[in-house]
């Protein structure tokens, strides 16, 4: 990794943007179109520069010794442009609409040895810059390398010092922007002395062309010539296979489960009913089965406070999850708009904290729960307080380092407003929603006082092995879908297929809903009844597996380095996991409770 100086001047020009970005900020996907007419200037900035296997290990462009302007003006960024780590800033290329430009001087410059090798040192790193213009990014490498032969080896680096871009046009609008190093031969950066300089002397050349393509949008993949790899197409396989997975899962639950409980539920009735005469005390005596724990199945379990706040917070993720991938079929996120999903996920998280707070509260109070005051700061604090220690240990990284992905104080101080103003009370108020219209539980069956004796349990049926059986079929469900998924979070790929990925995520729910089903009724059959702790942990453990495949996809599946890199690949993995913990958690339990619900009220007792 190479540490770089930090840039001249930071702008602070966009802190008023930053505080009225809530109204005023163009919704996600809303794609800025800019009208021009012949000879018009069409402005270039710079953005970052970073290593191409570390996605988000970025620097600013101006870190490097390149043609800089002598006073930096940054552009005014949205919140999601931020978070992406863009750093935007107006640079010296002078390109008027549909005005050709034939390798015109840039800037002259002389490098001294120390800055010599802050380049070689960027260049073997692979590094990459990226450009916008008009919204467009376009990128390209800093520099070339050559490696080859073993005896005598051969290493050459060189520095592009000519970009040739390509701007294509439709009317009085840019549609498509590239930039080129083709026929350009790099300017070699071996064999300098250290008290030698090296003179440099930077060029570019612009060239327009008419395109019959209307609009952005309307480009096939694929076809712009694209820096990254577009290599993500519709995977019929990883669907065929999760639909598959489904029903087998679907068809076993209906099947061979409610057969199952079609014989108990008959067995027991009739057993019921030709004892009616004895007392239920007897009939508990001779019976076997989830049937004999109905005086304790609906006993409340420790911790509930906690239970809750998971159950709560769970909710409220399946909402967001929901959501923005219902917004994202809608088409409201463009692959040319900078960090719009970033912001439609900060605010959807805001808005969405009365989910959590109505959620937790309403089941807390139904279960008997006094502190709901302590309840609501539990279900507060449960994600917030991991993502930020998580949080501020990458920044923490990225600060020491100096990448963009670093949050200015701006950025830190609205995102702690939008928390306090709109997250929490959101919160509080779902919160006494909840509590004022809870009813009382109502149980199919009366709990007893004194809990029954739960008989020794064999090998297969402990926790651990219901969480390995209950975490590893979901996961199996997703597991193709999820190595596209860090393809695009972790990788260079745009992720397109929204539709595959709300079927795939419905799937998930389905197979975990099944799972924890049958899990749940394996457990009442060994007259087991502490079902609900059990019931989250079965299910949520997929989280976990989700966490294992991280580690599996950082090692085999890319080309990750670096400490900036890794803290945060395995800081953002590790929440990631939680939330899908929380979420398929929740799933789980509910559909035990709805299914445990079922085959108690139909079941005849005194």
């Amino acid at each position: 990794m190479t540490v770089l100086r930090h840039p001249r001047s930071w702008s602070c020009q966009w802190l008023p943007v930053l505080i009225l970005l809530l109204g005023t900020d163009r919704g996600p996907g809303v794609q800025g179109v800019t009208h021009y007419k012949t000879g018009d200037p069409v402005i270039l900035y710079v953005n970052k520069v970073g290593p191409y296997h570390n996605p988000q290990e970025t620097y600013h462009y101006y870190q490097l010794p390149v043609c800089c302007p002598e006073k930096i003006r940054h552009k005014s960024l949205t919140l999601g442009e931020v978070l992406d780590g863009d750093r935007m800033a107006e640079s010296l290329y002078v390109i008027r609409f549909r005005e050709n430009v034939e390798k015109r001087v840039l800037c002259h410059m002389q490098l001294s040895s120390a800055q010599v090798e802050q380049l070689r040192q960027a260049i073997e790193e692979l590094y990459y810059f990226e450009f916008v213009v008009d919204d467009l990014p376009i990128r390209g490498f800093v520099g070339y390398m050559e490696e080859s032969g073993f005896l005598p080896h051969s290493h050459k680096i060189g520095l592009w010092t000519h970009l040739d871009f390509h701007l294509e046009f439709h009317g009085d609008r840019i549609i498509f922007a590239n930039v080129s190093v083709r026929d350009v031969k790099p300017h070699s950066l071996d064999g300098l002395r250290s008290d030698e300089f090296l003179g440099l002397t930077h060029t570019y050349s612009v060239r327009w062309s008419e395109t019959s393509v209307e609009h952005r949008s309307d480009r096939r993949r694929g076809d712009d010539g694209g820096f990254f790899p577009r290599t993500l197409e519709i995977h019929w396989l990883s669907i065929i296979n999760s639909m598959v997975l489904v029903f087998l899962l679907v068809g076993f639950v209906a099947v061979i489960l409610m057969r199952v409980l079609r014989n108990d539920l008959a067995r027991y009735n009739l057993d019921e009913e030709t004892t009616s005469g004895g007392s239920g005390d007897d009939f508990d005596q001779g019976d076997n089965g989830w049937k004999i724990i109905h005086t304790d199945v609906f006993r409340f379990p420790p911790y509930r406070g906690l239970l809750c706040a998971v159950l709560g917070v769970g909710a409220q993720f399946l909402a967001l999850g929901t959501g923005i991938i219902v917004m994202a079929l809608l088409g409201m996120f463009n692959v040319h708009r900078h960090g719009a999903i970033n912001s439609a996920a900060i605010l959807s998280y805001a808005l969405t904290c009365c989910i959590s707070g109505y959620v937790s509260s309403h089941f807390y109070r139904q279960i008997g729960g006094e502190r709901w005051v302590w309840n609501i700061i539990l279900t507060t604090s449960l994600f917030s307080v991991p993502f930020f220690l998580t949080w501020s240990v990458v920044n923490s990284v990225h600060w020491a380092n100096g990448s963009t992905q670093a949050l200015p104080a701006t950025t830190i101080l609205l995102l702690l407003t939008v928390w306090l103003l709109v997250g929490f009370p959101l919160t509080v108020i779902g919160g006494i929603f909840g509590k004022n219209n809870a009813n009382p539980f109502d149980a199919p069956c009366r709990t007893k006082n004194i809990a029954r004796e739960i008989p020794p349990q064999p090998w297969y049926k402990s926790t651990v092995i219901h969480m390995t059986v209950g975490g590893f079929l979901p996961f199996s469900a997703i597991s193709v879908e999820l190595y596209y998924i860090f393809a695009t979070v972790w990788g260079r790929e745009q992720y397109t297929l929204y539709g595959i990925l709300f079927f795939v995520f419905a799937i998930l729910l389905s197979v975990g809903a099944c799972i924890s089903i049958a899990l749940t009724y394996f457990q009442l059959s060994g007259e087991d009844y502490r079902w609900w702790w059990r019931s989250v942990l079965s299910v949520g453990s997929t989280g976990l597996f989700i966490f294992l495949y991280s580690v599996f996809y950082y090692a085999r599946r890319s080309n990750m380095s670096g400490a900036v890199q890794t803290v945060e690949f395995f800081g953002y993995s590790l929440l990631t996991g939680y939330v899908f913990f929380l979420m398929l958690g929740t799933i789980s339990f509910f559909s035990s409770l709805k299914f445990i619900r079922y085959i108690y009220v139909n079941l005849k007792m005194d």
